[in-house]
């Protein structure tokens, strides 16, 4: 498990009903490809974040399937029209079994 992985996410905190607004999410997370060796010359294990995903109330917003050929720490911008007031959930799937997530209100003004 990638201990040190960490999401970030901004979020606007409202926006007018129907507005398409931007968001932001990144994970810090090192992207251990599995083919590099430890100080004892022990392969390090394979942990590569390989999916992302948001929701808004429930509803899918975005979900992107991850090659192992991404950088450290992916970083995600894209649009979303917000209907109503909620919470966007972003989910972040490790290949070693680990998933991160977090929440984020918007309101509607």
């Amino acid at each position: 498990m990638a201990d040190d992985a960490k999401p970030r996410v901004k979020v606007p905190k409202s926006a007018a009903a129907g507005e398409v607004v931007t968001i932001k999410a990144l994970i810090s997370h090192k992207m251990e490809s599995g083919q590099r060796k430890d100080a004892d010359g022990k392969l390090i294990p394979r942990s590569i974040i390989n999916r992302f995903t948001c929701d808004l109330n429930g509803v899918n917003v975005v979900d992107v399937a991850i090659d192992p050929a991404v950088s450290t720490n992916p970083y995600f911008e894209f649009d979303a029209k917000v209907d109503a007031a909620g919470e966007f959930k972003f989910t972040w799937y490790d290949d070693d079994g680990s998933v991160y997530e977090d929440v984020k209100p918007i309101a509607v003004a």
